[in-house]
């Protein structure tokens, strides 16, 4: 027997409960893994809520680090023993998971399992972000959002290392410290954002803003934008963005908006290894630093999604069975 947090219906964070559960042995291309910690996210929360529909009962999760007890059948390349990562599993809220062997990230030597569970999905979406979505050069000025967040501080250092000027926004003093830890340049409030974006930048606008905020951000973050400038919708911790009518990026300058997802860039194990060992690098070296900024017992995932959801934490945060 195992034990998994499981919801009965949609709802708060309330219908999370930890409940005995049986995970069975890895079929065929999978794994069996003893979760070490696994990660929390809004998508779980958007799952966990209606908003994504899922099936209930539900045990959410896709992000964990842990070692494999298990191999099934067609898999080559790992062994009983060896600790791998994954941000593309499921039911990941629990003391044992399976994951696809495909979808697995081999964790190196050096990297702790928090680490390991803290990077794959944060991680590998600030990197698509900026070197795929929108490939970001040296130079550029970039405003993102909720600068102290999980997401948030990985893009700020990755996009001081590829050379650009980070603006990012914060709700807290606090928040605000870690923001410039992590390297931005300015940080601002939510307050007069568009002002003090074009004050910053002599009346331009920005290159790119990131926004992971979604409805209670996105005007402001349009209009912080220069001209033909490009905006990337990634998220919406606030709630989703409402429709709109599309002649406003003609109107503002003619820009250009995306709304992408991390799973259209991880097509293959190529594009896998690729984005997560050049994280996994990163941190080795030096270069990036992973803020674990909560761990909650599995047992408590319903406090963990409710001080998520209203925004009291800093960082990744995680649970730990």
């Amino acid at each position: 027997m195992s034990h998994a947090i499981i919801a009965a219906e949609a709802g708060g964070p309330e219908v999370l409960h930890l409940e005995e559960t049986t995970t069975g042995q890895p079929g065929h291309g999978q794994l069996l893994v003893k979760v070490a910690a696994a990660g929390v996210n809004f998508i779980d929360m958007y799952q966990r809520g209606g908003l994504y529909p899922v099936p209930f009962p539900f045990t959410p999760g896709a992000e964990a680090a842990g070692e494999v007890i298990a191999v099934g059948d067609g898999v080559d390349g790992y062994s009983v023993g060896d600790r791998v990562a994954t941000g593309e599993g499921r039911a990941c809220y629990a003391r044992h998971a399976l994951i696809d062997a495909a979808k697995a990230l081999p964790v190196p030597d050096g990297i702790s399992d928090q680490v390991a569970a803290a990077i794959p999905l944060q991680g590998m979406t600030a990197h698509y972000l900026i070197n795929s979505t929108y490939k970001v050069q040296s130079g550029q000025t970039v405003l993102t959002h909720a600068g102290a967040g999980g997401v948030g501080l990985l893009l700020t250092q990755l996009l001081k290392a590829a050379g650009a000027r980070v603006i990012t926004t914060v709700s807290t003093e606090d928040k605000e410290v870690l923001a410039r830890k992590a390297g931005a340049n300015e940080v601002l409030g939510y307050e007069g954002l568009v002002s003090n974006v074009h004050e910053l930048t002599d009346g331009t606008g920005v290159d790119v803003v990131f926004d992971g905020v979604g409805k209670s951000t996105f005007d402001d973050s349009l209009a912080s934008l220069r001209t033909r400038g490009t905006m990337v919708l990634f998220g919406a911790a606030s709630g989703p963005v409402p429709e709109f009518d599309l002649q406003r990026l003609n109107a503002a300058g003619s820009l250009y908006v995306t709304r992408p997802k991390l799973a259209d860039y991880l097509l293959d194990i190529e594009e896998r290894r690729w984005r997560s060992s050049e994280l996994f690098d990163a941190i080795l070296s030096g270069e990036l630093s992973v803020d674990v900024g909560a761990s909650y017992p599995l047992a408590d995932a319903a406090q963990a999604h409710a001080d998520l959801q209203a925004r009291k934490t800093t960082g990744k945060v995680l649970l730990v069975p």
